[in-house]
């Protein structure tokens, strides 16, 4: 099986949407631009991402994307196959008609539990995972305001001194003219 830009870019645009999706909607011209996608691939994909409920659109100033769901409760097959990515490792693409008319190839079985593999594996990884080990790895998300707890002194605010003095050249010389 060989994953095709379509799934690695789907994946890798829903690790950026998560990642940044606390700051309001995320648009795909800045997803562009940090992943190195075409926005016109990328329409695309969210199209097909939005028709399966991975992502929601906001319209008008502001808008673009947000995750339709929990990341939790996003996995990577799900990502992957909303794109129309097949997940197989077959020749025949499951049919069982590796040899056309005669039947299934010799390695038919094999390439099976393969796919069976890949998509368990893939059922257990999660968006929130993914993002998680990102956050791990420290990538900056710009953007997200880190948490500022606000000391409480015990010290009582100073009050400014009033210095009562010229504040000029001009101003001083006068003060001793008039002295």
């Amino acid at each position: 099986m060989r994953l095709t830009t379509k799934g690695r870019f789907a994946v890798t645009a829903m690790i950026d949407l998560a990642l940044r999706q606390n700051s309001g909607p995320v648009t795909l011209a800045a997803i562009s631009q940090r992943q190195q996608i075409s926005l016109s691939y990328l329409e695309q994909l969210f199209g097909k991402l939005r028709r399966n409920d991975l992502v929601e659109s906001t319209r008008g100033p502001g808008g673009g994307y947000t995750l339709g769901r929990n990341p939790n409760n996003i996995t990577v097959s799900e990502i992957i196959l909303s794109v129309d990515e097949p997940i197989d490792a077959t020749h025949c693409g499951g049919k069982e008609n590796c040899l056309g008319e005669s039947g299934r190839c010799m390695t038919h079985e094999l390439w099976s539990s393969l796919n069976e593999k890949m998509i368990e594996f893939l059922n257990s990884v999660t968006l929130q995972k993914l993002v998680d080990e990102q956050l791990a790895k420290g990538i900056m998300v710009e953007g997200t305001k880190p948490s500022i707890k606000k000391a409480i002194s015990s010290m009582p605010a100073l009050q400014p001194i009033r210095v009562n003095a010229p504040n000029s050249v001009f101003a001083l010389g006068n003060a001793f003219n008039k002295a």
